[in-house]
């Protein structure tokens, strides 16, 4: 993985302008990941592939992430950042855990971490539980009890609750979460961060200010685009005043 040029930022944005949150983070790894086949992206459990995705922010915005949630308590906004890589573990060239194996109350499991093809099939026209329940089953590759098998459906909640603890911490970046306090009411909780939504929005007001420059550079300079994709921002920022002038 590496980081991304201007002008490939900005053909994954434009890749991703119609598609959805699970194919947008699979456009923008493949923009970085060349040399890694698009189905083995798709493959990546949740918490490796955002774990790619804060790395590739990072690189392209920085490390610091700046954001705000609601106090569950007395509804106001309050407003944090973090650093990436001293909040959230960043990728590393490691493997990541495909099949864990559990045994819990007389049941044998062999599990392995949802990844973006999991998330893709999810109905959105479900609740909550439902989804849960879906991701779950797909999750489990198979159990049994004393050598019989058992499907899905059929596990006890305590075993269900087990498994689950088991994926948490094969792939614990597949739920990030904040610790955050309310400055009016002292309100602790743990927000949940997701890197996909939040990423795009910044690359969707990244693109916006780009096109805008390249709008005023190419008329005052009759520069192409990819001449001016290929200056620094410092030096496109320098032009642009000076086509102002």
């Amino acid at each position: 993985m590496r980081p991304l040029s201007a002008a490939e930022l900005l053909c994954a944005w434009e890749d991703g302008l119609s598609r959805g949150p699970v194919d947008r983070a699979l456009v923008l790894l493949a923009a970085a990941s060349p040399e890694a086949a698009p189905d083995s992206l798709a493959a990546l459990p949740i918490g490796e592939r955002d774990s790619r995705l804060l790395a590739l922010r990072a690189w392209i915005f920085g490390a610091t992430l700046a954001s705000r949630a609601t106090c569950p308590e007395c509804g106001e906004q309050v407003e944090f950042s973090f650093d990436a890589a001293s909040r959230f573990a960043p990728w590393r060239n490691e493997p990541p855990q495909t099949e864990i194996g559990i045994s819990f109350a007389g049941y044998d499991l062999c599990l392995r971490p949802p990844n973006s093809i999991d998330m893709a099939a999810l109905s959105l026209d479900s609740d909550a539980e439902a989804r849960r329940s879906h991701l779950f089953a797909r999750s489990l590759v198979s159990a049994s009890k004393n050598g019989d098998p058992v499907g899905a459906d059929r596990l006890p909640p305590e075993v269900v609750a087990a498994a689950a603890e088991a994926l948490a911490k094969a792939d614990p970046l597949a739920d990030m979460r904040v610790d955050l306090g309310c400055p009016t009411c002292e309100y602790r909780w743990q927000a949940p961060f997701d890197i996909v939504p939040f990423f795009w929005s910044e690359i969707e007001a990244w693109a916006c200010r780009i096109l805008r420059e390249v709008h005023v550079l190419a008329r005052a300079y009759g520069w192409s685009e990819r001449d001016i994709l290929e200056l620094s921002p410092a030096r496109r920022q320098a032009y642009i005043e000076l086509a102002g002038s």
